[in-house]
């Protein structure tokens, strides 16, 4: 069984900005980041304000992570209806907090593959699903999370970036199973 666990020496190189920081929050910036990358081969954002922003702006992601909670609280009722739209396929997934489980990485590799998008919804947290959406999106795809009371950190995927985060991932193993 293919996953992943995050340890606790790995938290604070986690923490680090692995992209570009747009400060702020909202729709503003979300249409900030839209007017910066045009026509990605994939767009992918993980989070709920991420997602609800990107969708409030006019923009559909390919792929989004969502697990109706925001800080980890539940999110708003206008945040969980916002992130949903009519074009999305969505699939649910398990995936408990400091984890990556082969389910997870399952689905998204079918949503890499999809010409639909799609919404996965995470039971547990979908923070941890950027690293491996970062590894397995094509070239030239864009993948934006949240940084709570920051703003939004776009991530162009590019072949150091691929390799910069499974190096990371390959640091994440999972204590056997006793």
């Amino acid at each position: 069984m293919k996953r992943y666990c995050l340890p606790y020496e790995l938290r604070a190189e986690l923490r680090k900005i692995h992209g570009e920081l747009y400060s702020g929050d909202g729709v503003e910036n979300a249409r900030r980041i839209i007017n910066d990358f045009k026509n990605p081969t994939k767009l992918i954002s993980v989070g709920d304000i991420v997602t609800f922003n990107l969708l409030s702006a006019g923009l559909v992601p390919d792929i989004s992570f969502v697990d109706d909670r925001t800080k980890r609280n539940t999110a708003p009722d206008e945040i969980m209806h916002g992130t949903k739209h009519p074009l999305f396929k969505t699939i649910t997934v398990e995936n408990p907090p400091g984890m990556i489980t082969e389910e997870l990485l399952q689905e998204i590799s079918k949503a890499m593959d999809s010409d639909n998008p799609v919404r996965i919804l995470v039971i547990g947290e979908e923070d941890l699903a950027a690293l491996p959406a970062i590894a397995m999106a094509p070239l030239t795809s864009v993948v934006i999370y949240g940084l709570p009371d920051e703003g939004a950190v776009v991530v162009r995927v590019t072949e150091d970036k691929k390799k910069e985060i499974q190096s990371l991932l390959h640091r994440m193993k999972c204590k056997e199973e006793e």
